[in-house]
């Protein structure tokens, strides 16, 4: 990796983190929002014949808003303080109010009516066509048409959602950091020696003298993995599946949040005119109806229960051998990685010192390269943490995007992994303005003079999150709401990064992403190959286990009257009945935790993941035909998906790369249940055909 002693600065224009301050945060926002609110207040006046200008004038006001807007979020998951937080909260209701006011304003509507309804709409680009046919969609879904106290209600219904799930994302936040545990040497028993320095670290920057065990995933996974005190690993599922619930502390439990999040849900799309929550979200997604979505699952699961029964089996049995009378839910990752090793001969931790994060940075940006022709290269700019770092694409030596890898978990950051767009592709008067992209893990940090090592999961998180970056960075889209991400069906949207992660099981690709930390020896064949024997192992479970989540996602959303916590507690047990294996105990509470539904943007949305997942597995099956190097294939993936964003319909783009509608047949085989579909699973393919 080419060290920051030597690096080149940054080409694109970025903020500089070392000087910003919260009164520079705060200054940065409220003169965005004022630009954007002053605009908005001119739509009343503008004559028809004026309308594209006024548009396009609030367009660079929004591209301006999404930038410093951008950057105090990513900080406030990032490096959240009290003090930025506080900050965060107090600007989020002007933000809100602004979208409310911009998407209820109906002389804007009128203006996008009038270029949609013009002459010469079917002359301008594909782009603008369907930038100006989604702004009046989500005109209607942002309540255009109420008026009086209705039109009121959904403005103060939206301000409200918007503090409750930032509220939803502290309480989760605290809860998750309160938890620590020092450790006596006896409970490290099993514990590999990397993940005994990581505790040993955890410790000592928490002021103890020895280990310590805490929530964050690095710690939690290494210790449900590899701990032998079935006792210590109980203690700390307890801890993880309790946070921010009733069961804890009352400061921070989510029951009522989540209660007043779904009432408001339901309110707001009655406003609408929908029957619940669920229809209205679905409303603007490439999916027809609740319906269609719960048949897929549904039909998905009947896939899944046998191999899952299968997977149940082999855990239990496992659990006889050494004595535990009954399976529970913190045997599971133990076992799991015994019978990896006895089954298989693969042991995660054996496989770590072959993934240091440098060469695996560095292979993945081979593997980009040799797929979609461009260049990746590190750069010296400011940065809000030193584990940050810095990248610029470029094609042609032309700069056409730039992006921060913010990999490690910390005690000030959000859990979870993902990527935010700091700045879209925009055609401007003086320029195209190039997309820059934030993209954070939670991977368990470096140790020492050690670099960080990746598991091959984290390996796997990595590589998604790399293709929503890769979506945002290589649009070619320069109108800004159809942009990279922007206006692409959110069920399709996972498309890319699932897409990516494909990439992690292929032997070519693993020779450029893998390097031991010492010896500097390829992953060997014989580690490879157990990867390879071990790459469906337990995915019926772990199919199971998305299922029932986007069921009770779309479940507790079609609710009507909403529920309670009382009553999600029930609709989860309910699910649980119906589609899963196994059960948790009472006690488990990972409905308070859920930030993907209650504080993100998959509500009665995260169906998403299995649905995009059959648009993935079809789409790379045509990579494994022609070549997972294939360069002409991957520039037809690039033009016909990445390229476009959401200048056309997802179904269309997925159509014109692969020459037909999706199939579910690469799905059963990259689960390794089927190679041919049967027909109830044709019929559930998220395109409703039966190609």
């Amino acid at each position: 990796m080419t060290t920051a002693a030597v690096l080149h600065p940054a080409s694109l224009p970025l903020p500089d983190f070392a000087q910003l301050t919260l009164d520079t945060l705060k200054a940065d926002v409220q003169q965005a929002l004022s630009q954007a609110t002053a605009l908005l207040a001119k739509a009343e006046q503008t004559a028809p014949t004026d309308a594209a200008r006024l548009i396009a004038e609030l367009d660079l006001a929004e591209n301006q808003l999404q930038q410093v807007w951008g950057v105090l979020s990513n900080l406030n998951a990032t490096r959240n303080t009290p003090e930025l937080r506080e900050l965060y909260n107090q600007l989020l209701p002007e933000l809100s109010r602004y979208y409310t006011e911009q998407g209820q304003n109906q002389h804007l509507y009128q203006h996008y009516l009038s270029l949609h309804d013009a002459a010469d709409f079917a002359g301008r680009s594909a782009a603008e066509q369907s930038a100006i046919t989604l702004a009046l969609r989500d005109f209607r879904l942002s309540g255009v048409a109420l008026e009086g106290d209705a039109k009121q209600r959904f403005a103060s219904i939206s301000e409200r959602l918007s503090q409750l799930s930032s509220q939803f994302s502290d309480h989760l936040l605290d809860a998750t950091q309160a938890f620590v545990m020092p450790l006596e040497d006896a409970q490290l028993s099993g514990l590999p020696a990397s993940s005994v320095a990581l505790l040993r670290q955890l410790g000592q920057q928490r002021g103890l003298e020895g280990a310590a065990a805490t929530l964050d995933a690095p710690a939690y996974m290494a210790i449900q993995t590899y701990a032998e005190d079935r006792a210590l690993r109980e203690t700390l599922y307890r801890a993880y599946v309790t946070r921010a619930s009733e069961l804890g502390e009352p400061a921070q439990d989510n029951s009522h949040l989540m209660a007043e999040i779904l009432q408001l849900r339901q309110e707001k799309a009655a406003l609408l005119g929908f029957a619940n929550y669920a229809d209205l979200s679905l409303a603007s997604k490439m999916a027809d109806d609740v319906e269609q979505v719960i048949q897929f699952l549904q039909d998905l699961a009947a896939q899944a229960r046998q191999p899952a029964l299968d997977d149940l089996a082999q855990l239990q049995a496992e659990a006889a051998t050494l004595g535990y009378d009954q399976l529970q839910p913190w045997d599971s990752a133990y076992l799991s990685e015994k019978i990896k090793q006895s089954e298989y001969n693969l042991s995660q931790e054996s496989l770590k010192p072959y993934f240091p994060a440098p060469v695996v940075i560095d292979g993945l940006f081979k593997i980009a390269e040799r797929l979609y022709g461009i260049q990746i290269q590190q750069k010296a700019t400011s940065v809000w943490h030193e584990q940050v770092s810095y990248y610029e694409i470029l094609e042609q030596n032309r700069v056409i995007g730039g992006f921060y890898f913010d990999l490690y978990a910390r005690s000030d950051k959000r859990g979870g992994a993902w990527m935010s767009g700091y700045r879209s592709r925009v055609t401007r008067s003086d320029g195209e303005q190039a997309p820059v992209a934030f993209m954070v893990g939670n991977f368990a940090p470096p140790v020492g003079d050690q670099p960080a090592q990746l598991t091959h999961q984290e390996l796997i998180t990595l590589f998604h999150e790399f293709g929503h970056g890769l979506h945002h960075l290589l649009t070619e889209v320069g109108v800004l709401s159809v942009a990279g991400i922007h206006g692409v069906a959110w069920d399709a949207v996972e498309l890319p990064s699932q897409f990516m992660e494909f990439w992690t099981w292929e032997p070519e690709a693993l020779a450029l992403i893998s390097q031991h930390v010492d010896t500097a020896e390829v992953l060997p064949k014989d580690q490879l190959d157990a990867l390879m024997s071990a790459r469906f192992f337990q995915s019926g479970l772990q199919t199971l286990r998305q299922v029932e989540f986007a069921l009770f996602d779309l479940e507790i959303h079609r609710a009507n009257p909403a529920l309670d916590a009382y009553g999600v507690q029930a609709s989860i047990d309910a699910v649980r009945a119906q589609v899963a294996v196994s059960t948790p105990p009472d006690y488990n509470r990972f409905q308070h935790g859920f930030s993907h539904i209650f504080a993100g943007g998959y509500a009665a949305g995260y169906y998403s993941y299995k649905w995009a997942e059959v648009l993935a597995s079809d789409a790379f099956d045509r990579f494994e035909q022609e070549g997972i190097f294939n360069t002409d294939t991957g520039k037809a993936f690039r033009q016909q998906i990445l390229a476009v964003g959401g200048s056309r319909p997802a179904q269309d783009s997925f159509a014109a790369f692969r020459g037909r509608a999706p199939s579910i047949t690469a799905l059963l085989r990259h689960n390794g249940w089927s190679a041919q579909p049967t027909a109830t699973a044709v019929q559930a393919n998220p395109a409703g055909t039966t190609a």
